[in-house]
């Protein structure tokens, strides 16, 4: 699924989803997709951190982190080089290996650990944590949307479960398809709001106190390279019991 810089997905791993990558038939798994579009190039993503995770969890302590969609690590390589302790979970076990591989490459293996799941099993991110992971300082999910059907809100809500109180989950999204989408991009976009992400994650009020709320602007470069300016949903709540 996506990536850091994952722009380029409006499906999804932050992740990041369908501007510009192969079309979806509905026959296509999820796991199948997305195999299938790290299979095109060698690098998908940019590598790089994503702006909002950078600037959410440069203001927190380092402690353990989850990417949920990490795609090829570029948010969990930074973490680590942070401080952190992070785990990158991603559906595709080509991203997943391309992640650990970065990882090595820059000395991180013992601060940044990669899993391949299906996000798609409500067993598996409880599974995860049973497996020794345990419970995350941070919980990230960046561009997590697809073009083939995931229980999207289910994986958040799973990943909330693992943030301790005194924790944190971020959510970036896409909020609206880029100025160069296709008529089918813009036909099937499900636009994305504060509301309508607070409303999936339907975290108990008692327990969870947002934190960020908004829709921001960020610049881009179009495939044609000419400048655009995108919107992204971002949403950060804080765990208080």
């Amino acid at each position: 699924m996506s990536d850091a810089h994952k722009d380029n997905a409006v499906g999804m791993p932050n992740a990041h989803g369908a501007h510009g990558h192969g079309d979806a038939t509905p026959a296509a798994t999820p796991t199948a997709f997305w195999e299938a579009r790290y299979g095109e190039r060698d690098q998908i993503w940019s590598g790089r951190v994503n702006a909002v995770l950078a600037e959410v969890a440069g203001s927190l302590t380092p402690g353990r982190a989850l990417d949920l969609g990490c795609g090829e690590g570029g948010d969990v390589v930074w973490l680590a080089e942070q401080g952190w302790d992070a785990v990158g979970v991603d559906i595709s076990p080509t991203a997943v290996r391309r992640g650990q591989a970065a990882a090595e490459d820059r000395g991180l293996a013992g601060r940044a650990r990669f899993v391949a799941l299906d996000l798609g099993d409500p067993r598996s991110l409880s599974g995860t944590a049973a497996e020794g992971v345990g419970e995350f300082d941070l919980v990230s999910a960046s561009f997590l949307q697809s073009p083939v059907e995931l229980d999207r809100a289910r994986i958040l809500r799973a990943g909330a479960g693992l943030v301790p109180p005194g924790g944190h989950i971020l959510v970036t999204s896409h909020a609206a398809p880029p100025p160069w989408a296709s008529p089918e991009h813009l036909a099937a976009f499900r636009p994305i709001t504060p509301e309508s992400e607070l409303a999936a994650l339907d975290l108990e009020p008692a327990s969870w106190e947002p934190v960020v709320a908004e829709i921001r602007t960020r610049a881009a470069t179009s495939p044609d390279g000419e400048p655009a300016e995108l919107l992204d949903c971002v949403v950060l709540i804080r765990r208080i019991a």
